[in-house]
């Protein structure tokens, strides 16, 4: 049976919105047909229900750390992420009932928020029921770490073994970031096998100390390797900046997220365009606040023409996980029109998770979702309302 479903616009992201549009859809969710309201009169279509609102696909979020969801509201805002991760350290459980129960929570709530994929973060395996048991399409992105590079082979054997025990889930095996990994783990990934034809994911930029400790072997990282009883004399500053010393040591061909660029600058995302063709960029920005108090030049990547993603990090670091909450506080902060909001949200993160085939736009034979979305429209410029709701 198909229902018909309208709106004040209906956004497919691959076209032009469509005023008073029209969405053919089976009960399953899947889009039979996207007309325009003279098409759905000329095909004599009736029983459509009207929403005020935007009709939107599904939200894609690339990256998110399922398993933290039990340290919301735990860890104090601006701390800096060196404060941060010595909190995450600290407050890190094994008691596996309240994870399991803080990630279903976590997963219903971005479901309930319009999320129908995700790129989740994983050290362990814990999140491995959640997952299949979910009907948000996840992508798993199993980290490695491994600062001292006598441990590189060591750190890509564990991994693979834990990448096992994930079956039959989607993962990849990647790089946490580039303070917490070897140049030999970085060979290691880039040449294994069984690693370097996958998604990569890698935290970049977050903190100002990141850079100064690649530039110059200075700032708060050396205080974090002394608590963690790491002695990295070998290690010598390259005098570059963290992104620039790092990704050479990636592949050009596997497609490459770099998440957060808090503190990425225009030199920065010149290098890695020109070096690196297969870059996606993903903004993190209610977590970026609570840790830093900081926003990434968000103009600055625009102007460059870079592909942008939205992630919600955790609920160690974010009050809520809501991709259209970060879209509103982008549009808050730079006033960015809502058709390139939709797009991060939606179809680039799709394409880099190689699920736009189903996601990311409202087109015929996709089942992406549909989200029914706030807005004020004022002097033709669409403004987010403040609500989302899940209709399929």
């Amino acid at each position: 049976m198909i229902s018909y479903i309208s709106a004040s616009y209906v956004f497919p992201v691959v076209g032009p919105p469509i005023k008073n549009g029209v969405i053919g859809v089976e009960i399953d969710g899947t889009i039979t047909s996207v007309l325009t309201p003279e098409e759905a009169e000329n095909e004599k279509i009736k029983g459509i229900t009207h929403y005020e609102g935007l009709l939107v696909p599904g939200f894609v979020n690339t990256h998110c750390h399922l398993e933290l969801s039990h340290l919301k509201g735990q860890i104090e805002t601006r701390t800096g992420l060196l404060g941060f991760v010595q909190a995450i350290m600290k407050l890190r459980t094994s008691d596996e009932d309240a994870l399991d129960l803080a990630m279903l929570r976590a997963d219903r709530e971005m479901f309930e928020n319009g999320i129908v994929a995700v790129g989740d973060i994983s050290n362990q395996i814990i999140s491995r029921g959640t997952k299949l048991g979910s009907p948000i399409y996840y992508h798993t992105f199993l980290e490695v770490m491994g600062f001292n590079p006598l441990t590189a082979k060591e750190s890509i054997t564990r991994a693979l073994e834990f990448k096992e025990k994930f079956e039959p889930l989607k993962v990849s095996i990647v790089p946490h970031a580039p303070y917490s990994v070897s140049a030999e783990l970085f060979k290691e990934l880039r040449d294994n096998g069984e690693t370097k034809a996958e998604l990569l994911s890698i935290h970049n930029q977050e903190t100002e100390d990141e850079n100064l400790f690649f530039e110059h072997k200075e700032g708060g990282f050396l205080e974090l390797y002394k608590i963690l009883g790491l002695d990295i004399d070998f290690y010598e500053a390259s005098g570059k900046t963290s992104l620039q010393t790092f990704l050479p040591m990636l592949s050009g061909q596997q497609k490459t997220l770099l998440v957060h660029n808090t503190f990425t600058s225009k030199a920065d995302v010149e290098f890695a365009e020109a070096y690196h063709p297969n870059l996606y960029w993903c903004l993190c920005p209610n977590a970026n606040l609570y840790i830093e108090n900081r926003l990434p030049d968000v103009d600055m990547l625009r102007n460059a023409g870079v592909k942008i993603t939205l992630g919600t990090d955790s609920l160690a670091s974010n009050n809520r996980l809501s991709i259209f909450a970060e879209m509103q506080t982008l549009q808050i902060n730079f006033g960015i029109d809502f058709d390139d909001l939709l797009k991060w949200g939606t179809i680039n993160g799709a394409e880099f998770l190689g699920v736009e085939e189903r996601y990311g736009s409202l087109e015929p034979g996709k089942r992406p979702g549909i989200n029914l979305v706030d807005f004020e429209e004022i002097s033709g410029i669409i403004m987010l309302g403040s609500r989302v709701e899940r209709l399929f």
